[in-house]
Parts: structure tokens; C-alpha cells; sequence
């Protein structure tokens, strides 16, 4: 009905203040306290401005291509691996999940998860060190996925605390934000425990090799690890007033993080995978470097690859 159209919409923004008074811990974002985007553009009356953050993320071609980029192995046979796009997916539900039990703001959480490894470059870590090894031998600087993730954030004229919020996600500053800081842990929490279970699909892995301390306290599977360290990170993080882990839960996480790295990303098999990455990626980037490509230009173009098109441009190198 016609005569109806503004009645929602001039109400949401008070009803939502109000809400967000009522239900929020003091320490969380209020969505319409923002910093704001940095070019100026009008208010939408019935989304809130992180829920717009979000909504510019999900239709981006740069979110559409993580579902072609994988996160351990390079293009493998079969359906059931992790691709960029069901990591980031996984993540913001845990990361959404933890924002509620400890009353912060689930918008904000979401557009971070989100939107915090749209820069990723093809290949998973090692499509990263390869882009980042070319890069710096060519012009002299880094590569850094996060970065790249700010870089389309900014494109998307997001607001200043998502932009934050995926900034820190890694890396050694801390978010500044309650929320910022539950995707950095969360994403940890998320991509050891997939990657555990895709390195066992692969077949590189046997659930007995898993480190047995960290087993005992955490949980024989993915699912129950993750419940583990969810539970103790809104736990722990409700009577700090901040997002924190225990010190056992935190020390057993990073111990299996580093048995991944030594296993599984720096393993025997990761140096097939990693020459595999670093070949493609220099031919690529060899190739747009002497047509007078910039650094700018070469890293949105191969930063936004899929595995599948980065192997085959590759191949059409001669």
C-alpha cells in the first residue's frame, strides 16, 4: 500500500538507536556512531551503515571470486575442499556468533568477516609469498593480503571501521575495535581447524599425527575444537572486558598453528604447491611488467585471480 511506504523507514534509525542502547555492551560500536566512509554519499532509511558495508561486500566481483580461490591446495580434484569464499563464510558465522554471546555489534563483525580476505591473490600462502617475492625484487615493496583487502574496501567507500577492522585482521597492529578483534582470533580459530580437516581429505594428514596435548584440551575433531575455543573466547573475553583467550586454550591454539605450518604450509607437500604458485605467478607477473604495467595495476590484476584463471593465463605465456 502505497500510503505505507515511508512509516518503516522513518522509524528505523530511532527505533534502532534505541535498541542498540538497550541491548549493546558499552564497549560495542553503535551503528550510527560511525567515522563515517571517506567520500561522503547519502544515508539509506532502512539499513544501517555497517549493514550497507555488508551488502556492498556480498555483490562485489572481488567477494564473487573468492569462491574460485582455494585455501591450502591449488585447484584440487574434488568438491568438498575450502575455497577463500566458505572460509570467509565459516568465519563470519563463528565471528557473528561470538559477537552476540558478548552483546557487540553483529554488523560490524559481519561486514569485517566478510570483507577481510577480498585482496587475497590466488594459490592460498603461497600464491601470497610468491606475489609478495615478485613484487618486492620488481619495484621494491610488499605485498600484503590485508592491505589489498583495504584497498577494495576503500573502492567500496566502506566505512572507516570496517576498513579498520579488515586492516588488522593479521598483521602486527591490533584492531581498535571490540568487533575488529573477534574476526582476527576467530579467523585463526577458523582456518586451522578447516585446514586440519582438508590436509586429512588430502590425505597428508592422519588424525593420530595431530599433537595429543592440544587434542586432549581442544577435541578429537574440527567441530569440537571450534566449540572448545569459542566457548573460552566469549568466556574469557566477558570477565576481561576484552577479546582475549585463556592462556591453555590460546597456547594450544597457536601449538597447532604452528604444527600446520611445519606440517601442511611449509611441509614436504607445500614446496610442490609453493613452486607450482611462485612459477605461475612470476610468469604472469613478468609478463604485465614488461608491457609497462605499474605496481598498482599488476597487483589488483593478479590479486583478483582465481587459481583456475591464474594457471591457464599462465599457460598461455610464451
Amino acid at each position: 500500500m502505497p500510503e505505507l511506504v515511508g512509516r518503516v523507514a522513518d522509524a528505523f534509525e530511532t527505533r534502532l538507536r534505541a535498541h542498540e542502547e538497550q541491548w549493546l555492551a558499552p564497549g560495542a560500536v553503535r551503528s550510527y556512531a560511525t567515522r563515517g566512509r571517506a567520500r561522503e554519499e547519502a544515508a539509506c532509511a532502512l539499513r544501517t551503515p555497517f549493514q550497507r558495508d555488508r551488502d556492498r561486500i556480498l555483490h562485489s566481483k572481488a567477494f564473487r571470486r573468492l569462491k574460485g580461490k582455494t585455501q591450502v591446495f591449488i585447484d584440487p580434484a574434488g568438491d568438498h575442499y575450502r575455497t577463500r569464499m566458505t572460509h570467509t563464510l565459516e568465519t563470519t558465522a563463528i565471528a557473528r556468533g561470538v559477537a552476540r554471546a558478548l552483546r557487540l555489534n553483529e554488523d560490524l563483525t559481519e561486514a569485517i568477516g566478510l570483507g577481510h580476505d577480498m585482496g587475497h591473490p590466488p594459490f592460498g600462502h603461497a600464491g601470497e609469498a610468491a606475489l609478495d617475492s615478485a613484487l618486492d625484487a620488481r619495484f621494491g615493496r610488499r605485498f600484503r593480503h590485508n592491505e589489498q583487502s583495504v584497498r577494495i574496501a576503500e573502492s567500496l567507500n566502506l566505512t572507516a571501521e570496517v576498513r579498520e577492522g579488515i586492516l588488522t585482521h593479521t598483521g602486527e597492529r591490533e584492531p581498535l575495535t571490540l568487533e575488529g578483534k573477534i574476526v582476527r582470533v576467530v579467523d585463526r580459530v577458523a582456518y586451522i581447524n578447516h585446514d586440519i580437516d582438508d590436509a586429512i581429505r588430502f590425505g597428508i594428514l592422519s588424525p593420530g599425527d595431530l599433537p595429543g596435548e592440544e587434542v586432549a584440551l581442544l577435541g578429537p575433531s574440527g567441530s569440537r575444537r571450534i566449540d572448545t575455543l569459542v566457548h573460552d573466547l566469549v568466556e574469557t573475553s566477558e570477565r576481561a572486558g576484552d577479546i582475549v583467550q585463556s592462556d591453555p586454550v590460546g597456547r594450544a591454539m597457536l601449538a597447532l598453528r604452528s604444527f600446520m605450518f611445519d606440517r601442511v604450509y611449509l611441509g614436504p607437500h607445500a614446496r610442490g604447491e609453493h613452486e607450482r604458485a611462485r612459477n605461475a605467478v612470476q610468469r604472469i607477473f613478468e609478463q604485465l611488467a614488461a608491457a609497462g604495467d605499474g605496481a598498482d595495476e599488476i597487483v589488483d590484476f593478479i590479486s583478483g585471480m582465481t587459481d583456475r584463471f591464474a594457471l591457464e593465463y599462465a599457460a598461455g605465456i610464451r
